[in-house]
């Protein structure tokens, strides 16, 4: 059986946010079993804003939650990062409206989870078991998940870009494997939208430091990190976005082209059909195989 699990000892980082330019010190600190994952606003007396579906606010260009009019910007990398290194419970603290970005990717958030100095609680671990699947779609978008073994996901993109084009991605997820092969990958954004997004109130805090920029016909920023770095990003994403469902999931989850609004609709549409999940308690690896292999060997005897 898996235990729930949250870090020992709490750890900072100061940044600016991505989309507000605002500078920002986060301090990741342990919760108590069953806590959850829950953003603490220092700045607003210690005001807390849960991890769940029941506070997503705005969802274009990054997924924000909101409770009591307090708001949390830019929640993507951090809850990754956290689901990512099988972290249950934790509180996620910060002195201003928006997580920073820091280098614009999920490594920055892991070897800070990895210096708190992961542990196990006394609680069982549970996990949202799909049963039956659901498709989304609006327009070229679309998002699915299905029932499977483990947490399993798939994403592809198609930008009409010569540095990306169509890129595909197919990962279960395992704390080794999420930190080895998504944590690195940074956002990513083009240089003929800058102008349009800063009018907006965007991308105050980006640069070339915290993100991948691309002009008309390249990486102005290189090298990146992975070939198909901009594809992984958008994984990350997502396993973002799902920590908002409040439970790992036991299925497989397939994206193409979705982005952050239809990630948001899976969670609220999931938690809104109860008959297409149960919840149900997570073994160890080790345990799992040796059950499994233990009815082979019933079954051949």
């Amino acid at each position: 059986m898996q235990n729930q699990a949250t870090i020992s000892r709490e750890v900072s980082t100061s940044g600016v946010g991505l989309h507000s330019g605002a500078p920002v010190r986060l301090t990741l600190r342990g919760a108590a079993a069953g806590a959850g994952i829950q953003f603490r606003r220092s700045d607003l007396e210690g005001f807390i804003v849960e991890a769940s579906a029941a506070n997503i606010a705005q969802v274009s260009y990054a997924t924000s939650l909101m409770k009591k009019g307090v708001f949390i910007s830019t929640t993507e990398h951090v809850l990754s990062a956290l689901i990512g290194l099988g972290i249950d419970n934790v509180i996620v603290e910060i002195d201003n409206l928006e997580v920073p970005i820091l280098d614009g990717s999920g490594l920055p958030f892991v070897e800070m989870i990895e210096r708190a100095r992961p542990r196990a609680q006394r609680r069982r671990r549970w996990a949202m078991r799909i049963l039956q699947p659901l498709e989304l779609r609006e327009g070229s978008k679309f998002i699915g998940v299905y029932p499977a073994r483990g947490y399993r996901l798939a994403y592809s993109i198609n930008f009409p870009h010569p540095a990306i084009g169509r890129q595909t991605f197919e990962l279960e997820l395992t704390p080794a494997r999420y930190r080895q092969e998504l944590a690195p990958a940074r956002t990513f954004g083009f240089l003929k939208d800058v102008e349009a997004m800063r009018r907006q109130g965007l991308i105050r805090g980006g640069s070339t430091e915290n993100a991948v920029v691309l002009d008309e016909s390249r990486v102005v920023n290189g090298p990146l990190r992975f070939a198909d770095e901009f594809v992984r990003h958008k994984m990350l994403d997502l396993i973002g976005d799902l920590a908002l469902l409040g439970y790992p999931l036991e299925g497989f989850v397939r994206a193409d082209r979705a982005g952050h609004a239809l990630h948001t609709a899976l969670v609220k549409r999931l938690l809104r059909e109860r008959e297409l999940w149960e919840l149900v308690s997570l073994e160890e690896p080790e345990a799992a195989t040796t059950r499994a292999t233990a009815r082979a060997a019933l079954s051949v005897y």
